[in-house]
């Protein structure tokens, strides 16, 4: 089975413009996210994802591949379809450009899944939640699962909720309810993203501003890896301070 990552990747950022390009301890952003995406076992190749040429030609010299898209995408899953039907792949891993400490273990247990089961269209990551601050937090995204291990409802709402259970008692902690965090590294069969990128914006999705709703509001299910494993992100400088931080002392 071939298996492509994408790495969608801006410069334009509100928070933080030029982000991918930022250096971090000698190497920019996208050069630490494409090099740890490169060493998840199951990852055939690597391509980064842009409209930028500054970013493109620091991934050439690096030595990465880099595929130009148009500027007028209005999401990373629409910049990845467009990349995606250029490839010959059966599975396509996005990436987001800004994880430089992105576990390559994390993308390999989110192909796990569909690399054994053709029927499964999407996958995704969860990992527990480890404060109640989290779970109130609307920027951290919640998870809900059935039996199975497929999506029941993503938000950035406190779910699920603990209607009986007294949240003040110390020795209570949302993971010890149960209770997941999404992470945002999804793993799409290609024919199922193409197809994806192209279906209407739909009601849920527009209302809590997550694209993964449009595909349980199509019907397709989603498949949710537990992990352990988490990476720190970087949406702003003080992001960026904290994973030099980090690599200074790991």
């Amino acid at each position: 089975m071939s298996i492509t990552a994408v790495i969608p990747a801006r410069y334009a950022s509100s928070r933080f413009p030029g982000k991918p390009l930022a250096l971090i301890l000698g190497k920019t952003m996208i050069q630490r996210v494409y090099e740890r995406t490169a060493q998840a076992s199951c990852i055939d190749r690597v391509v980064v994802a842009t409209d930028d040429q500054r970013i493109a030609e620091e991934v050439l010299s690096f030595g990465g591949e880099v595929q130009m898209t148009r500027a007028d995408h209005a999401t990373g899953t629409d910049r990845l379809a467009e990349v995606t039907a250029r490839l010959d792949t059966e599975l396509v891993v996005n990436v987001q450009g800004d994880e430089p400490l992105i576990d390559p273990r994390m993308i390999d247990m989110a192909v796990a899944p569909l690399a054994g089961d053709p029927r499964i269209p999407m996958g995704t990551l969860k990992t527990p939640l480890l404060t109640w601050q989290e779970y109130r937090d609307p920027n951290v995204v919640k998870v809900a699962t059935d039996m199975r291990g497929f999506a029941l409802y993503f938000s950035r709402a406190s779910i699920p909720y603990p209607r009986d259970v007294n949240v003040d008692d110390p020795n209570v902690s949302p993971q010890s309810l149960g209770l997941f965090r999404h992470i945002g590294l999804y793993v799409y069969r290609r024919d199922f993203l193409l197809k994806f990128a192209q279906l209407p914006v739909t009601p849920l999705e527009n209302l809590e501003k997550l694209e993964q709703l449009r595909a349980l509001e199509h019907g397709y299910d989603i498949r949710v890896v537990e992990t352990e494993l988490v990476s720190l992100g970087v949406d702003t400088p003080e992001d960026l301070a904290r994973v030099e931080a980090y690599l200074q002392t790991h």
